[in-house]
């Protein structure tokens, strides 16, 4: 067991690492709609950032530069500044008293650490030693929707197709979408900067860095992830990860193949009663989940929901999630409401 004592407050100091990225805006954003019961917010970033004013519920908040020394007086810090900065001040946050909640990679595959994703595998978190991983995006979008059917039907393989927006890259690679669109309408020059090749008018079959299997580095997470999460090294992935030019929200077309035949209505009904999960999924009506419809939602939007023809235990379906919400800040925020409830 994980030997880190988190104390019962009535409110809470809490730390943003990362504050001024596009993960940390949306922290700041679920941690006001939610409600949560803040004392001290500190907003910590790089030194560029330092003096930089961000509003939140309605008073403004100065950033500070992330040091060592920034987490004195803190209970949760909520880590979403890139895994050297995580594995850099992770731990003396952790030595100041703090749970941290990290959201970069720089933890996830760590024996002693938790990945969590509270509606999979919420009672994983409490057995820590001071800090939680935040699983990669298209890993928890995924397994929320496994999850039900695992239980019901014991999943034996995976392949899942993803198609993610810019805003998995980050707040510099959305503008950056946004400013080819401008640039091809005024018929200027397509500046590319943040992606390998241009995104717009294109899908580019390459997330992250290519490994010696051929599989990129976000491919591989997902593989690894999804075992880690569903607690079930016999489960098998194998994941295509495709940038798409979407701005928000990541959808994925998945297909399982499970020890128990589950039909496709068995799986809506599955499906339907999950948490933190949304079935829609009308064909005659042309209703099923897009990523122009979840961004900005909470949960995860399943639909298309089908028996694979090709298998006699298959099932295929497709899933969409706000990548930086459920994808990122929303999972982190719900695994420190694990610990104030």
């Amino acid at each position: 067991m994980g030997n880190f004592k988190f104390t019962k407050k009535e409110k809470y100091n809490v730390a943003i690492a990362g504050a001024t990225g596009a993960v940390g805006e949306t922290f700041l954003q679920i941690l006001e709609e939610r409600n949560f019961p803040i004392n001290e917010l500190r907003l910590l970033a790089s030194a560029r950032s330092v003096g930089k004013t961000i509003k939140f519920k309605g008073e403004d908040y100065k950033v500070q530069e992330l040091t060592h020394d920034s987490f004195k007086g803190i209970d949760i810090a909520l880590f979403s500044a890139g895994a050297s900065r995580s594995l850099e001040f992770a731990p003396s946050a952790v030595k100041a008293g703090a749970l941290v909640i990290d959201n970069s990679s720089a933890f996830r595959m760590e024996k002693d650490i938790p990945l969590v994703v509270p509606e999979v595998n919420a009672a994983a978190a409490f057995d820590n030693n001071g800090i939680i991983a935040n699983p990669n995006c298209t890993t928890i979008i995924m397994v929320v929707a496994l999850k039900p059917l695992h239980d019901y039907g014991k999943i034996k393989r995976v392949v899942v197709s993803s198609y993610q927006s810019s805003s998995g890259a980050g707040a510099q690679a959305m503008e950056e979408l946004l400013a080819q669109t401008r640039a091809w309408a005024k018929g200027e020059p397509i500046k590319v900067e943040k992606f390998q090749h241009q995104l717009l008018f294109n899908v580019i079959p390459h997330i992250d860095k290519f490994t010696e299997n051929g599989y990129t580095k976000e491919e591989m997470k997902m593989f690894n992830e999804t075992r880690k999460i569903m607690g079930d090294d016999t489960i098998k992935v194998t994941a295509t990860c495709v940038r798409v030019p979407v701005i928000s929200a990541h959808s994925e077309a998945v297909t399982i193949e499970t020890e128990k035949k589950i039909t496709a209505e068995k799986a809506r009904e599955l499906l339907s009663k999950a948490p933190g999960v949304q079935v829609l999924d009308n064909p005659e009506k042309n209703e099923y989940p897009m990523p122009l419809f979840v961004a900005g939602k909470d949960d995860c939007y399943v639909g298309r929901i089908r028996e694979d023809i090709t298998c006699d235990n298959g099932l295929t379906f497709w899933v969409v999630g706000d990548q930086l919400r459920k994808g990122a800040a929303l999972n982190a925020i719900q695994i420190a409401e694990l610990f104030i409830k």
